[in-house]
């Protein structure tokens, strides 16, 4: 990865060698920024990348003593890592960071220890053994399992909402929620009872979905399908589907996203899923909090478990949604990547004017019947 070089990103306080010879240490906001786009890539690309940490021990010594010792190490830490890395302040004068990019010395083998050990070199050759006592080290290759990377990147995210957005969103959705479900009253009435004589079985159907941040939670849904319908064949689809990005032909999927001709519907409950209806009740999960009126769908236990790590994105960085980007635009006529695509970009774009506009969108999706199964 090459970044340019900019004056004034950089930290001055944090020179290392004199200035033709001085690599750019990126102020907080651009290295998170790099961290941020470096970790998107390696998810998608499956590549692995290393973040090398180097924290200083806390202890009173002179702002020139300190900038001295971190000009060391930051010079140590790029002579070990090489040219292609990026090295920027995790947090200013505390926890400094290098990225060393796939395709360089470490990436495979035992050469992880052999880059340490170049680190502990070039330090102990750069400074006393009581201030390299004072420095620790971390190295980790991500993506990793534990994922704890993103403890730094979620929260850096240039794209993020600000705190404002969020409150006027919680508000539409506690308003918007409130009065869909008092002026629908009758309309959820005659669906209850038309689902109650249908079949045997509860009017709502409860089904565990994972919510923001992974957090699971209960999302309510009028009963589409006859009681006790073994899940087996939607979870065969759903798996083929991830699996094979939306290249899945089998009978009555059409390619599409749900099942058509699902022998477990019933024929109350096919008219439901072709007009959105059944999705009504989510009205109460917006009203307690789980969902908002806009977001990413919300996807099943044995669904998440086989994103790729970028697809995990699209429940990690927003509340999930009745409707999103990819119903209005796609709904079940795209490929799953294609509609993680489509949530990431509602993501990256997210204002209230966006929201509304969705809103606005998805009673003609509806009516239209486009992609709906």
């Amino acid at each position: 990865m090459t970044i340019p070089y900019h004056p004034e990103a950089t930290a001055p306080a944090c020179a290392m060698g004199n200035d033709a010879e001085r690599p750019p240490v990126l102020s907080e906001n651009l290295f998170r920024g790099v961290l941020t786009r470096e970790r998107r890539r390696s998810d998608r690309s499956g590549q692995p990348f290393l973040l090398l940490e180097l924290a200083l021990s806390p202890r009173q010594e002179s702002r020139a003593a300190s900038l001295s010792l971190w000009q060391a190490a930051g010079g140590a830490a790029t002579a070990a890592a090489g040219p292609m890395a990026v090295s920027g302040w995790i947090k200013r004068e505390v926890l400094l960071g290098i990225i060393v990019p796939t395709g360089c010395t470490w990436d495979s083998g035992g050469r992880l220890d052999d880059l340490k050990r170049r680190l502990l070199s070039e330090l102990g050759g750069r400074l006393e053994a009581a201030l390299v006592s004072r420095l620790s080290v971390h190295l980790q290759v991500c993506p990793a399992p534990e994922r704890t990377i993103e403890r730094y990147t979620e929260s850096w995210d240039s794209t993020a909402p600000t705190q404002a957005y969020d409150v006027i969103k919680r508000g539409l959705d506690v308003i918007g929620s409130l009065v869909i479900l008092v002026l629908l009253t009758p309309v959820l009435t005659v669906i209850a009872v038309l689902v109650k004589l249908s079949s045997r079985g509860p009017i709502l159907y409860r089904q565990e979905r994972i919510g923001y941040c992974g957090k699971p939670f209960t999302m309510l849904k009028f009963r589409t399908m006859h009681s006790n319908t073994d899940p087996k064949i939607h979870h065969e689809f759903v798996s083929a589907f991830i699996k094979g990005s939306g290249a899945v032909s089998r009978g009555g999927t059409d390619g599409f996203f749900k099942l058509t001709n699902d022998p477990r519907i019933t024929p109350i409950g096919r008219l439901l899923r072709s007009t959105s209806l059944d999705e009504l009740p989510q009205l109460w999960n917006v009203l307690r909090g789980e969902m908002s009126m806009v977001g990413p769908r919300p996807p099943l236990p044995y669904e998440f478990e086989q994103y790729a790590p970028w697809h995990r994105r699209r429940i990690l960085e927003a509340k999930p949604g009745i409707t999103g980007l990819w119903q209005v635009v796609g709904r079940s006529r795209t490929t799953f990547d294609e509609m993680v695509r489509l949530d990431l970009s509602y993501v990256k774009t997210r204002t209230i004017w966006n929201d509304l506009k969705i809103l606005l969108a998805t009673p003609v999706a509806v009516i239209s019947g486009k992609g709906a199964c």
